[in-house]
């Protein structure tokens, strides 16, 4: 919270970035260290000392570019689509069931969030981010899930478990 560390869906993790406040022009850079926003239309999550040197702690949300630094390609590496998230880790179980009949794999990520244990239902290892999108946009047609892309990490973050 007190370092220059932000959180994005897909980027790899140790990517730094530049992102600047559009509404200011103020910008900071920051390195990728955790997964999220899992908020419709949010790309970018940063912690209090990044949001402070752009002028966002007040607002809370603005619009934001976000410019990847150094020689990294954020399209490649496996990625896996979030159907829900569930405080009960029976409801995640069974839609985890009704999902294997049809998507493998199917997996339960479990997530120690700030309020309290959450189980993440995830489907696929889809190889580049733009099939993963493609994917998600399946399940959302087929299935009517709201679906976030996500980066499947080498070792789950902090708190995380399979």
């Amino acid at each position: 919270m007190h370092r220059l560390t932000a959180a994005h869906r897909t980027l790899p993790f140790d990517t730094m970035v530049r992102v600047t406040n559009l509404n200011n022009g103020k910008s900071t850079v920051v390195r990728i260290t955790d997964r999220g926003p899992f908020v419709e239309n949010r790309i970018i999550d940063l912690s209090l000392a990044a949001a402070q040197e752009i002028d966002l702690v007040g607002p809370g949300v603005a619009p934001v570019r976000v410019e990847v630094l150094g020689n990294v390609d954020p399209s490649v590496g496996f990625f896996t689509v979030q159907v829900g998230a569930f405080r009960e880790r029976d409801n995640a179980e069974r839609l985890r069931d009704r999902l294997s009949a049809s998507y493998s794999p199917v997996f339960i990520q479990q997530y120690d969030s700030p309020n309290g244990l959450l189980y993440r239902v995830r489907v696929g290892r889809i190889s580049g981010e733009d099939a993963a999108r493609q994917f998600g946009e399946q399940l959302r047609s087929r299935e009517g899930f709201m679906p976030f892309i996500t980066r499947l990490d080498q070792e789950p973050a902090a708190g995380g478990i399979r």
